[in-house]
């Protein structure tokens, strides 16, 4: 399994957790990491993804050497997930993760808006708006919404430090 399904597949348990099948037209889930996971040194072990054994079976006219414009297949990323299953992100990565799905929320700003993550086992939260990007009301609404998303994001995410 690609790491872009497993992505795709905690997004999608995160969205029904949290209640939302509403999702904005424009605007796509963000990537969860932007770069493969650093070894952690906390007594976490790396998850390696699986990958089926079998390679496919060539023809017996084919010949051994590699095509001249063929790239070798690399190894997948490794995941790095805590003993309990909980995925080690960075701080970005949680911080895309909640703003993913405060966007899902009516009346939600297209721009002007910034999350920021901070702490370490118990990770918080923040969230500011630019200026004219949102009313007074919206913002204290999705203000109000935050502890209940990071309260659930918890059970699934670990801050990777």
């Amino acid at each position: 399994m690609s790491d872009d399904v497993k992505d795709a597949g905690l997004v999608a348990m995160i969205s029904s957790i949290l209640g939302g099948n509403k999702r904005a037209d424009v605007v796509a889930p963000p990537p969860l990491t932007e770069g493969p996971p650093t070894a952690p040194t906390n007594g976490f072990e790396p998850v390696e993804a699986s990958i089926p054994e079998a390679a496919p079976a060539k023809p017996d006219n084919a010949s051994n050497a590699e095509p001249a414009g063929a790239k070798p297949a690399e190894p997948p990323a490794k995941i790095a997930t805590t003993p309990d299953g909980k995925r080690l992100l960075p701080a970005e990565a949680i911080a895309d993760l909640v703003l993913g799905e405060l966007r899902k929320l009516d009346d939600f700003p297209a721009s002007g808006v910034s999350v920021t993550v901070y702490g370490y086992r118990h990770w918080n939260a923040m969230i500011t708006f630019a200026p004219f990007s949102t009313t007074f009301q919206n913002a204290t609404r999705f203000r109000q919404a935050m502890p209940d998303l990071v309260f659930k994001l918890r059970r699934f995410v670990q801050l990777e430090i």
